[in-house]
């Protein structure tokens, strides 16, 4: 059992990394801005935070084996784009300063690469509304490429993912690095569930220390 901080607790991605955390019997810290949303259990504390600041990122970590990162700034919020740098360079920080070497971050499918110097994010017909945040990911991933004292890891989920059929849990994932993994109908799709599998996965095992990895079926 592993004592594990999860930043962006009740989000989409943030409520099934919780559950397979939990499902596998770890200890989670879940933090978000409305803890009291998170569904009480005996392996859970819940406290809220305010991931703009790295001393109070640093106060909630500070002991815990791993921190994962689901944060997202809303997708609402007309500052989504600066504030999810502020944010995701705040919790870089706070890790750092409570002497936690292990960040996992869960960023989107838009950086990566569908072709040579082409990446989803600035493909003709990328969705507008998903932009800001798309861009954000990207940009925080090229300063996490330059970290050099945490052992993180980057997630990008697959192009297309959702909830699963009845909240399907396949258990399975392929994985690939910079580029989309793609089925045998062309599309790269995975459910939220896997993606939380994959995640608890990589905190279990670490195969992708100081690098991005990417998941599909």
């Amino acid at each position: 059992m592993m004592k594990v901080a999860l930043i962006g607790a009740t989000g989409f991605v943030g409520k099934a990394i919780l559950h397979e955390l939990v499902e596998r019997g770890h200890h989670v810290t879940a933090m978000a801005r409305h803890p009291e949303s998170i569904q009480p259990h005996k392996e859970v504390v819940a406290i809220k935070i305010n991931v703009l600041d790295a001393e109070e990122v640093a106060k909630a970590v500070k002991g815990h084996d791993a921190v994962i990162s689901a944060y997202n700034a809303g997708w609402t919020n007309p500052n989504l784009y600066n504030e999810f740098l502020q944010g995701a360079a705040a919790i870089q920080e706070g890790v750092k300063q409570a002497g936690v070497k292990r960040l996992v971050v869960i960023g989107g499918a838009g950086s990566l690469y569908v072709a040579e110097g082409m990446q989803v994010v600035d493909t003709p017909g990328f969705p507008e509304q998903w932009k800001p945040g798309a861009l954000a990911a990207r940009d925080y991933l090229n300063v996490l490429q330059n970290e050099q004292d945490l052992d993180w890891t980057f997630l990008s989920p697959a192009v297309e993912m959702h909830h699963g059929t009845s909240g399907e849990r396949k258990g399975q994932y392929r994985t690939g690095l910079d580029n989309p993994v793609y089925n045998e109908q062309g599309r790269s799709v995975i459910s939220v569930e896997d993606v939380a599998v994959a995640i608890v996965d990589e905190i279990e095992d670490p195969k992708h220390i100081r690098r991005r990895f990417t998941v599909a079926y």
